[in-house]
């Protein structure tokens, strides 16, 4: 079954690419961006399904991408690879970067950016030599610069990509659901190898061993914590021995499939003994923050009344809450993050809740006094006319 769904979705891809080029393109219709430049490798990813060397090229400015509303798709690859992206229907054509930071530019970014400045003033004006604007997204300020003194007015680039990004085509869900199979097999390596005498960083790279085996593709952070590690959160997976009774707190933080990213988390007990009471009590809180808060999403429901309705959290866990109720997702957490509400304060974030979007409903519940925590989140798809529940790796029935 997996093969021939694996060879359904890998026959569909270049259509995939090709639908989401299209949302971009009607989104910069729609906000008047004539051209666009993209940096992010996730953005590229969107827009073409060309990718290189993510995780380098989030961190090193040497790939780029311009897209004209009514023009052409030009990926400007790193030096040196741009015969991966051969192929691709959703690219016009394919040239060279230039490395625009003191490493990638040999140490002349100025002079980089300029090179750089002119290659997109080429291209854009071969079009039409009326367009002065274009959206960018995180160049370095040389970049920018040399743009401006080109003639163009720069805006934000996010205003195309984030609504665009935030309603999920129909045809992007089944790869959700199988970047969501693939970290669910990895979570389930995870649980079975974390047992006491290991340190938190042997159990954790048994996930990412595991991602990885099955073609996934990389994890954006190493939330994986025990014991004392647990509260306060955010903590990351290190060299501390797990102990048998230790609380076990996982967030995948995993990309799984084509760009798309899975995140839920869960909490498991370390080894085969019994839950203490304030472990079950610990527990006991978050799952009904998660069912509570998740019970409240529909499509329609604006921010402002999830929050105000959001399930009320004890004195005790204020000061070491989760930063959000939820947040979207798709190829990374996206459009909203969702936050508190703060009584006697206007509520900051307009919206609401939109057929298409994902939604993880976030739970984290700790004590200072017992130096423990319980992390759990599930994502939700929002249909036209009900919410579903994506992630539904098991709970720990030992804890609750």
């Amino acid at each position: 079954m997996f093969n021939a769904i694996y060879a359904d979705l890998e026959a569909l891809k270049h259509t995939l690419y090709a639908e989401r080029q299209n949302r971009v393109r009607e989104f910069m219709r729609k906000r008047d961006i004539p051209a666009l430049v993209v940096l992010d490798p996730n953005h590229i990813m969107y827009a073409t399904g060309a990718t290189n060397m993510n995780l380098f090229t989030m961190r090193t400015p040497a790939r780029y991408l311009l897209m004209v509303a009514d023009g052409p798709t030009v990926l400007f690859d790193f030096r040196g690879s741009e015969h991966l992206a051969v192929g691709l229907p959703t690219i016009t054509h394919i040239d060279s970067a230039e490395g625009l930071d003191m490493i990638a530019s040999g140490g002349d970014p100025q002079a980089a950016a300029k090179r750089f400045a002119d290659q997109i003033a080429g291209y854009v004006r071969d079009v039409d030599p009326s367009i002065d604007k274009i959206a960018l997204d995180r160049f370095p300020f040389y970049a920018t610069d040399a743009l401006r003194d080109r003639g163009f007015h720069l805006e934000n680039s996010d205003q195309v990509f984030t609504p665009a990004r935030a309603i999920k085509l129909p045809i992007e869900i089944a790869y959700l659901r199988e970047a969501l199979r693939r970290i669910d097999v990895a979570t389930a390596q995870l649980e079975q190898r974390a047992l006491p005498g290991a340190s938190e960083s042997e159990v954790w790279a048994e996930f990412h061993y595991q991602l990885m085996a099955k073609e996934g593709q990389y994890v954006v952070t190493r939330l994986f914590q025990s014991g004392p590690n647990t509260y306060p959160y955010f903590q990351e997976a290190g060299a501390r021995i797990l102990q048998e009774g230790d609380l076990l707190c996982l967030d995948t933080d995993a990309v799984g499939y084509q760009g798309y990213s899975v995140d839920y988390s869960r909490t498991f007990l370390c080894g085969s003994g019994k839950a203490t009471d304030e472990q079950r009590r610990l527990y006991a809180r978050a799952r009904d923050q998660l069912e509570t808060n998740a019970a409240l999403l529909a499509p329609g429901v604006e921010f402002r009344e999830l929050a105000e309705k959001a399930w009320p959290i004890p004195e005790e866990h204020l000061a070491s809450r989760y930063y959000c109720i939820g947040h979207g997702l798709g190829m990374q957490g996206e459009w909203p993050n969702i936050p508190h509400h703060v009584r006697g304060r206007p509520y900051p974030l307009p919206g609401v809740l939109e057929p298409g979007m994902i939604i993880c409903i976030e739970s984290y519940i700790g004590t200072e006094a017992s130096q423990q925590g319980v992390k759990l989140e599930d994502q939700f798809l929002i249909h036209e006319d009900r919410v579903e529940r994506m992630s539904n790796y098991h709970f720990d029935d030992r804890l609750g």
